[in-house]
């Protein structure tokens, strides 16, 4: 007795349609002797449908063949300009709401995405501020003022060492402190990415306990010049944010700039 069959291809199944249409069955009574028979494998009944329509119609191929008014692939010039519109109006739609959208498969709008339009999904890069054109003025400007007087005050020559080496060093920058504030969390947890580790493949799996990121953070401000950080500060927390935490964070600069560079607040600071 022959081995019963497991899992049926798509011709065989088509074969069956065929066979079951010829003798007259109803498309709803082929489907169901078809399940009986493949289970978990069978065709959709969409399918029974389709094929049974083609039979009458005097297709006698079980080959997917082209026909006519049926194009033989999705990837025409038309789905590609569509596809095509509908990413230059939302850069980040996914390829299921355009399949979709279209009523194309999602294989070929792949395709069409990447082989024929030859889009490539990417992060943005991360800056650390979105600058209007204003903001952007203002920056230039004042980078030009800098320079300008970095090249009108020029370089002054220093000894160093007991060698009697001689180092040359601008005296605007000698002076120039500058600062910048941004939001610190108390906790960030290691990435996934960062926490990856060579391994065998007979080593055991390796495991990662999820860690949310505190939503605590606080405000620090930070004072550097050409020779490194002056002061790192901490703004406490208050109920209203004015001018005077901001005037006590200058006083502290005071003191540190007067502790770990002496004799800068006299010959005059830049800030």
């Amino acid at each position: 007795m022959a081995p019963p069959i497991v899992v049926w291809s798509k011709l065989e199944m088509r074969a069956v349609v065929r066979f079951l249409f010829a003798k007259g069955r109803k498309c709803y009574e082929i489907y169901r002797q078809i399940v009986e028979n493949c289970g978990e494998y069978a065709m959709s009944m969409t399918q029974v449908y389709q094929w049974c329509k083609w039979f009458k119609d005097g297709q006698t191929s079980l080959q997917d063949e082209p026909r006519s008014g049926r194009p033989n692939t999705a990837n025409n010039d038309w789905n590609t300009a569509r596809v095509d519109e509908l990413i230059k109006v939302d850069r980040r739609v996914k390829v299921k709401k355009i399949s979709l959208k279209l009523d194309i498969p999602k294989t070929n709008v792949y395709e069409i995405v990447h082989d024929k339009l030859g889009y490539r999904k990417v992060t943005a890069r991360w800056v650390p501020e979105m600058l209007s054109d204003e903001h952007k003025r203002q920056r230039i400007e004042f980078s030009q003022i800098l320079l300008h007087r970095c090249q009108q005050e020029g370089d002054e020559t220093v000894d160093v060492g007991p060698g009697g080496d001689h180092h040359a060093r601008n005296k605007l920058l000698e002076h120039l402190i500058t600062g910048d504030e941004t939001w610190l969390h108390l906790s960030t947890p290691e990435t996934k990415r960062d926490s990856m580790t060579w391994k065998h493949p007979s080593s055991p799996v390796t495991k990662k306990f999820k860690v949310q990121q505190l939503a605590t953070k606080v405000m620090t401000t930070v004072f550097w010049d050409s020779r490194g950080m002056i002061l790192f500060d901490i703004l406490p927390k208050v109920e209203s944010v004015n001018a005077d935490p901001y005037c006590e964070t200058l006083d502290r600069l005071r003191h540190a700039i007067r502790r770990k560079r002496r004799g800068l607040l006299r010959s005059g600071v830049v800030l």
